[in-house]
């Protein structure tokens, strides 16, 4: 069924920017509890999709998969990509009162 419903939507997809279909695709690839701690930020000109990670404990599990996720994306995108990079936000300096 999982695989009935990739097919689907990446006949679904055709019509958007390749940035918008990684994105559709982005919580069928990886499931809906997994996709809630990484977006899809961009697909850069050497074919890397950029991913924010919400936080370095769910960063192991992305990692984990990411040769998966590469070639799912992929599929039911119809992107090509050669690599993912995981990133996480960058922590934020206290402000200084002056």
């Amino acid at each position: 069924m999982r695989d009935l419903l990739r097919d689907s939507l990446g006949r679904s997809l055709r019509e958007l920017s390749e940035q918008d279909r990684l994105s559709a695709a982005w919580p069928v690839a990886c499931g809906s509890v997994l996709a809630e701690h990484g977006e899809v930020l961009h697909l850069d000109p050497e074919r890397v999709l950029h991913i924010r990670v919400d936080s370095p404990v769910w960063m192991q599990q992305f990692l984990h998969m990411r040769s998966a996720l590469a070639g799912d994306l992929a599929r039911i995108a119809g992107v090509p990509i050669a690599s993912i990079r995981f990133e996480t936000p960058s922590p934020r300096r206290p402000s200084s009162a002056a």
